[in-house]
């Protein structure tokens, strides 16, 4: 039931901290400023970031809130949304009570299913369902869900998101535009999530205080045909305001098959003074340009070298031209007028012959705007034989000028020292021993031979 637009997410899914990379598109910005104070928008196929403002100052997070007890909702009970039945208490009514707070017309005592609730949440923003599915979760204590939640935003990698309750009625709810691209994120794995995001209107069964069913119709006008707002790419969302003349808007948008997540925050009640949606007003300003701008496209064309090096031992040729082994479909500007301002090459000075065609012989890094695209492998464009008789000559030459070889001469020419060392002290030795011959007696003259008497 789970990941139905999991295919979405092929280079995504970042290991739970989810560690995004700085926007490769800067320099790129929409022809009208936005007033929200601050916006993220994330190319899902890619991973990269296309437009940044602020993400990362914590701002009062209003009905984007919910975002996160719904994700909690649905991480615990997917498979369970039309069998578990919960009654609402009355104590949370006393909670709501005089805050002007939007509902789904939910009653004490009434009993929904969670699959209601959730489509409660996010078509109507019932303030009312969060607190409910926040005391069935915390097993009657609305503290112990609000700490689930909080630690689940750690979990996600959110690093300024604090939640004081589950729907985003108090101010001291906050949350980054980064923060809630990654709570969306995490929520749009979800089927059920996905459809309840999609519909326009939704009937709410009948109950003990409803005759019969009754509608809800969304707070996202993006996704209704026929408002001013409507955006046929807008896939789902959810809006956040608490009358404090600014709106909130976490969404997701698909066209021509590129899927990207938009936030922005505090857009301004001015821009729209008359709706009072601002940031959906200012989302599909947004998204349009976004659409225009940037398109999946191929950085590297595997039909032409991007580079060559020279070759050794091989009298076939004296380079080998390389291809990229992947054309590296990436997200670039439409207009095709951002140049690939570097390519950094990871390869050997030279290649050694035998090579064979495919050949994985290094990798080249493509960036844009000082920020990294990726890696492809390189590969040799042809199949290049040694020359055996340039190889054995080339060794024996590497073997003479190598270190081992020198020190083998150094050692040998001492040994060779030493021992005529030795040699010629030996002999001077001996000579020496041996001493001067027998002389003759003092005066002179013939010994005469002794008389035989």
């Amino acid at each position: 039931m789970k990941k139905r637009i999991a295919g979405i997410f092929a280079v995504l899914l970042l290991a739970a901290t989810l560690v995004l990379p700085a926007s490769a598109m800067q320099g790129y910005e929409p022809e009208t400023e936005l007033t929200a104070e601050a916006a993220y928008v994330v190319n899902l196929d890619t991973n990269i970031v296309v437009y940044e403002k602020n993400s990362e100052t914590p701002m009062v997070s209003g009905s984007l809130t919910k975002m996160m007890t719904m994700l909690l909702m649905l991480k615990n009970y997917q498979d369970q949304l039309d069998t578990i039945t919960v009654e609402a208490p009355r104590y949370i009514y006393d909670i709501l009570y005089g805050t002007g707070a939007s509902t789904a017309d939910i009653w004490a005592g009434e009993t929904l299913t969670l699959r209601n609730l959730l489509y409660a949440m996010e078509v109507q923003s019932g303030n009312e369902a969060a607190y409910i599915v926040a005391d069935y979760m915390g097993g009657g204590s609305v503290e112990n869900f609000v700490a689930m939640m909080n630690s689940e935003a750690r979990a996600l990698g959110c690093t300024g998101t604090v939640f004081t309750d589950p729907c985003g009625l108090d101010e001291g709810n906050m949350t980054t535009a980064r923060d809630s691209y990654l709570i969306l994120r995490a929520l749009i794995e979800y089927d059920a999530f996905v459809e309840a995001a999609g519909a326009s209107d939704y009937q709410m069964p009948a109950n003990s205080h409803h005759e019969s069913p009754y509608n809800i119709h969304s707070t996202n006008s993006l996704i209704n045909q026929g408002s001013d707002y409507y955006r046929e790419y807008t896939q789902g969302g959810k809006t956040g305001n608490l009358n404090a003349g600014w709106q909130n808007f976490a969404g997701w948008h698909i066209s021509n098959g590129e899927t990207y997540i938009s936030v922005v925050l505090h857009s301004s009640d001015s821009i729209d003074p008359e709706g009072r949606r601002p940031a959906l007003a200012e989302t599909g300003q947004l998204m349009d340009w976004v659409f225009e701008t940037f398109t999946i496209q191929a950085a590297l064309d595997t039909t032409r070298p991007i580079t060559e090096r020279p070759v050794r031992y091989s009298t076939d040729t004296d380079t080998v031209m390389l291809y990229p082994a992947d054309n590296m479909m990436t997200l670039l500007p439409a207009d095709g007028a951002a140049e690939l301002t570097q390519q950094t090459f990871d390869l050997p000075e030279y290649l050694t012959a035998p090579l064979q065609q495919g050949d994985v012989v290094g990798t080249v890094t493509l960036s844009i705007n000082g920020e990294s695209l990726g890696t492809v492998d390189l590969i040799a464009g042809s199949t290049i034989t040694r020359n055996e008789v340039l190889y054995t000559l080339s060794k024996v030459g590497e073997f003479f000028s190598s270190t081992y070889f020198k020190v083998v001469l150094v050692l040998t020419l001492i040994v060779v020292a030493v021992y005529g060392a030795v040699w010629v002290c030996a002999i001077l030795m001996n000579n020496s021993s041996r001493g001067p011959g027998p002389r003759g007696r003092q005066g002179g003259g013939r010994r005469r031979p002794a008389s035989g008497r």
